[in-house]
């Protein structure tokens, strides 16, 4: 009983002491210091057009009376109204939703990962089985060359300090890894130096996977892997720093949120570029005569057009930079609206034109509206999200018809879903999301210098080492002839044709 009553009074004891102590504790006061950079903030304000806003990062400290000190990073800001007159430096604590944006993006780098799968079987289900190893192993070390090439020489190149050609191109430097202020929001509110790096290396590896359909079936597969390391590893950052680099193009306010024209048309014009240096496979054009050459799945190719209009959510929204919910939910509606229109648009134009409803015309539609939205996801909304799909869907069926018209052998439709619709959704930012359509032009036309660049590098390997497999190879098939493999061994079926 003696115990009971003595920790009863232990227990109360307690209780008191710590009430104490939280009565003091809020006795205690608190001033805030902030530590930014004043002269960049005030240089940066002062060059604002009207309307506009810039801002810094730097730190709220919090200095207690009982000696006590805390940081947090913060964003400062300031905006000049439509007068001309500059507003109060405002602060907002961002560590919380630096944290958030982080694992956002890299969670969005994974989804884009996934598309690197879809490429392989969309691709895989729209041409023959006697290629399919070919297909899946091109795929495969893609994204591993494009990737480490980035980390070599191509993240500097897209992002350079410094440049050789002002605007244009930046100073080579080798390697990757981040500064002490590579892993905080002083690198960007939005992500961390090594997230940069992923998110940006997984675009570099789509680029090269576009070229892969045009060219699919009768290419050596060593040309191939050649010009992967070349196109993704310098052409592609080269191109893509006079934008997403801060370069001129960036200066003139170009709009290409995720690469409408950065990544699908450069990846389309070396797509037309492969296509016409390789020429057509055996037995598509004869005799005046067009054949179709079926693909042998179309249910693994439809898997792989539904795993890149998932991945896409991703490609486009994580292209905001950040979990901003606005921006976010914005871009992933807009980027629904415009694939499911592209489906509907892709589908009626092919049913009419065909008089067959076609499954690989609505697969292409919905890649078409995606290619379509991905320049101006952020600024194009609601029932102009829909006519840019729509017209995305109706180009796509065309263009499929012209270029096999024009003897161009494209058997995934590569040039037309990504070259041309890509062009389409970067002009569609003029006409729909606030952009100059002059400047638009303009950067159509200079993205569009990929497509000599690739001519060049397609035609040096031609006269070196040669790109295109002999007939007898093409025609066993290059799992075979290249790989010594079968795809579906025991079930395999050879043809001729």
């Amino acid at each position: 009983m003696k115990r009971l009553l003595l920790g009863v009074l232990f227990c109360i004891a307690s209780v008191f002491t710590l009430s104490v102590q939280a009565q003091e504790s809020d006795t205690l006061s608190m001033t805030v210091k902030f530590e930014y950079d004043k002269e960049a903030l005030a240089k940066a304000a002062k060059a604002l057009d009207p309307e506009g806003e810039t801002k810094v990062v730097g730190k709220l400290v919090k200095v207690y009376s009982n000696g006590g000190e805390s940081s947090t990073y913060a964003e400062f800001s300031q905006s000049k109204d439509k007068d001309g007159k500059l507003s109060a430096v405002s602060a907002k604590e961002i560590e919380d939703f630096f944290t958030i944006s982080n694992v956002f993006i890299m969670f969005c780098a994974c989804l884009v990962f996934i598309m690197h799968l879809g490429f392989a079987t969309l691709e895989t289900g729209l041409t023959r089985a006697k290629n399919t190893v070919n297909i899946l192993f091109k795929n495969v070390s893609i994204v591993a060359i494009a990737t480490l090439m980035y980390a070599i020489i191509g993240f500097n190149l897209m992002y350079p300090g410094s440049w050789m050609i002002e605007g244009i191109m930046g100073v080579f430097t080798f390697g990757i890894g981040p500064d002490e202020t590579g892993m905080t929001p002083v690198y960007y509110t939005g992500y961390t130096y090594w997230t940069d790096f992923l998110f940006q290396a997984m675009f570099a590896a789509a680029t090269a996977s576009v070229v892969s359909g045009a060219v699919c079936e009768r290419i050596k597969l060593n040309a191939f892997l050649i010009f992967c390391t070349i196109f993704a590893g310098l052409v592609y950052p080269i191109l893509g720093s006079a934008h997403w680099g801060s370069g001129f193009l960036a200066d003139m306010n170009f709009i290409d949120l995720a690469g409408s024209t950065l990544v699908h048309s450069v990846g389309g014009w070396g797509a037309l570029a492969g296509a016409i240096v390789l020429g057509p496979r055996i037995g598509k054009y004869v005799n005046g005569r067009t054949n179709a050459i079926m693909g042998h799945n179309l249910p693994l190719a439809t898997i792989g057009a539904m795993l890149l209009w998932f991945g896409w959510f991703g490609f486009n929204s994580g292209s905001q930079l950040d979990a901003d919910p606005e921006g976010t939910s914005t871009i992933m509606v807009s980027t629904l609206l415009s694939s499911c229109a592209g489906v509907v648009a892709s589908m009626i134009v092919s049913w009419v034109i065909q008089k067959k409803p076609d499954l690989t015309m609505i697969l292409n539609g919905a890649l078409a509206g995606l290619v379509g939205i991905t320049a101006g996801a952020h600024v194009i909304t609601g029932g102009y999200a829909v006519i840019t799909g729509l017209v995305s869907g109706v180009l796509v069926v065309l263009f499929v018809l012209f270029v096999d018209k024009m003897k161009i052998d494209d058997p995934v439709g590569a040039v037309s879903v990504h070259l041309v619709c890509g062009i389409w959704g970067t002009l569609a930012c003029g006409l729909f999301g606030g952009g100059s359509i002059g400047v638009q032009a303009l950067g159509v036309l200079y993205y569009a210098i990929a497509f000599p660049v690739a001519l060049a590098i397609f035609f040096v390997l031609k006269v070196t080492i040669g790109i295109r497999v002999h007939e007898e190879e093409e025609i066993i098939g290059l799992d075979l002839s290249e790989h010594g493999a079968e795809a579906y061994s025991g079930f395999q079926i050879f043809t001729n044709q």
